[in-house]
């Protein structure tokens, strides 16, 4: 009798105190439309999160149970909520840097460019480097005179910074524009050979234009980063992606004195959102560095090291990405041009022994259709040698550019397409020009075709070569809309709730980590973004104009829009 009246109590209790018994939760969203984008595809009005997890989903008077004098409630008043945008591929020390820098991406003239160099050098002491990024000659009104491959020649940059070596890096970072101070500085001159995968761009008489190609930008002798710049541009790096809406980020590769500042600055608690890390560095070191640097979900899964990054190829705007057939708008003096190759495929045969021998996802940036056929026929090659090996879900960074008799071997192969929406209507306008219109229509940015293939489809932006807004490449996914008010090849448009998965499930997918984000679940982590409209049902047009409200990380607000 006594346990009888003991359990009545408990439930009267209960009761007096909103029905249940439930710890209070540490955050509650209420009055929301939140798309779980769960596989159900359900929505839901609220959600629960304590210790930074998902504790509950449901409706408002569900959500009461876990409401105590401590719950921070936020209404939402109707908002579109989202499990967080994880950003697929980006560079994110990048970010940072390039808002220390000359932005050269509104210009639209090399004059204009030019004169901003002017101007920075009457503010900087004589042989102070001038430095600069986001150029891109085919987004320019005209074409300079005298040009070269379209390119100017250095001189007129070179007149008015005669004392200061300039390095101004194009929009896709691979290649850079220099003039002649920086050429004598670090040692370049005419009789200096290109390296191995790079070219500096030389005329019919053997002048050099001023633009090195890939690997050879790395023979300017620029000054490195202290740990105090550095720090400086993981924090903006930071801030930037919050106020975007993302709380998850995979960079496309550092190297290990980066990732030992990454972990302190998650050790001091200064890491406001999630990293997602591939390594850049030599086989060499990566043989001795792999097992000690191998981290997954390192401070309360602010960190995770679990990849390797190469580049097999470079971009298409600076005519360096590998193709199968020359460049459509190769230049007279070598119509055979077709790209570069960066790396023996020795070399990166090497590479993929030591991610399959120590654990780790390989992840190779390939943007021409050659460039992805090799990378292809690598991965096949590999996972046939280790038939004990399987899941292993190794990506390709970009995939912009592929043969049709490539696509089906995504999924056949279980190979990531790690693209970036956004690059399709940022380069469309030119992108007939290099390749032609048949292997534009037929292969270039292929993302529908290669969803309806059965391979997993991700996005990002690649910033700082693009903004990192995913809002943009959302609505590019979407629309395929360019800024000259044409679609690019619109039958590869995705639906609404596609272009979210991209987004959200999928980019978890591609690091392992579906099981702890990319959609909003009962004991996943409490990474949510509210936006300010709803995406997945306003008019398209509206899309681009959507912002951010708020960034919650871990059930705390990282950003929220005043």
């Amino acid at each position: 009798m006594r346990r009888l009246m003991g359990l009545v109590l408990l439930l009267f209790l209960a009761a007096a105190c909103g029905g249940s018994a439930q710890e209070p939760a540490d955050m509650v969203l209420k009055n929301g439309k939140i798309a779980t984008v769960d596989e159900d595809r359900s929505e839901v009005q609220a959600l629960a999160a304590r210790d930074g997890k998902i504790v509950a989903l449901g409706s408002d008077a569900e959500m009461d149970a876990y409401l105590g004098p401590s719950t921070q409630v936020i209404d939402l008043q109707g908002r579109r909520a989202i499990p967080g945008f994880i950003e697929g591929h980006g560079h994110f020390m990048g970010i940072g840097d390039a808002q220390l820098m000359l932005d050269l991406t509104q210009p639209k003239s090399w004059q204009e460019i030019v004169d901003m160099v002017a101007e920075a050098v009457e503010k900087s002491e004589p042989g102070e480097w001038i430095l600069g990024r986001g150029f891109h000659q085919d987004k320019w009104d005209s074409v300079p005179e005298p040009n070269y491959e379209g390119f100017p020649y250095h001189d007129g940059l070179s007149k008015v910074s005669p004392d200061n070596p300039v390095m101004l890096t194009h929009a896709s970072g691979h290649a850079a524009f220099v003039n002649a101070k920086a050429l004598e500085v670090s040692g370049v001159n005419a009789q200096t050979k290109d390296p191995q995968g790079g070219e500096i761009l030389r005329d019919s008489k053997g002048k050099i234009v001023g633009l090195l190609r890939e690997t050879a930008q790395r023979l300017m002798k620029t000054p490195g980063d202290t740990e105090e710049q550095a720090r400086k541009m993981a924090e903006l790096a930071a801030q930037e992606c919050l106020r975007k809406g993302i709380t998850s980020f995979q960079d496309a590769g550092s190297d290990f004195q980066t990732i030992d500042l990454f972990k302190k600055l998650v050790d001091e608690g200064k890491m406001p959102l999630r990293l997602w890390v591939m390594i850049r560095s030599s086989n060499q070191r990566l043989a001795q560095n792999l097992d000690s640097y191998r981290m997954v979900g390192y401070g309360d899964d602010r960190l995770t090291v679990r990849a390797i990054k190469v580049s097999i190829d470079g971009a298409l705007g600076s005519r360096g990405a590998w193709l199968l057939e020359p460049y459509s708008d190769a230049p007279k003096n070598n119509p055979d041009l077709a790209g570069l190759n960066l790396i023996p495929m020795e070399q990166v045969r090497e590479t993929a022994e030591l991610a399959v021998e120590h654990d780790y996802q390989l992840c190779i940036h390939a943007i021409g259709d050659r460039g992805n056929r090799e990378v292809l026929n690598l991965y096949e090659e590999t996972f046939r040698d280790h038939p004990d090996k399987s899941g292993l879900r190794w990506r390709i960074e970009h995939a912009q550019h592929l043969h049709p008799d490539d696509i089906p071997r995504f999924a056949a192969l279980d190979v990531i397409a790690s693209m970036q929406a956004v690059h399709a209507t940022s380069d469309g306008p030119w992108v007939p020009d290099r390749l032609g219109e048949k292997r534009s229509r037929e292969g270039a940015y292929m993302w529908k075709t290669l969803m309806e293939s059965g391979a997993v489809v991700t996005n990002g932006t690649d910033a700082p070569v693009e903004d990192v807004s995913p809002i943009a490449s959302y609505y590019s996914a979407v629309s395929r809309m360019m800024v000259n008010g044409k679609r690019f090849y619109p039958d590869e448009r995705l639906n609404r709730e596609e272009a979210l998965r991209t987004y959200t499930i999928n980019n978890a997918y591609a690091a392992f980590q579906e099981d702890i984000k990319g959609s909003l679940e009962v004991g996943k982590l409490a990474d949510v973004t509210v936006l300010s409209k709803d995406i997945l049902e306003i008019p398209e047009e509206e899309i681009p104009t959507t912002l951010v409200d708020y960034t919650i990380v871990g059930g705390e607000i990282g950003y929220e829009r005043k």
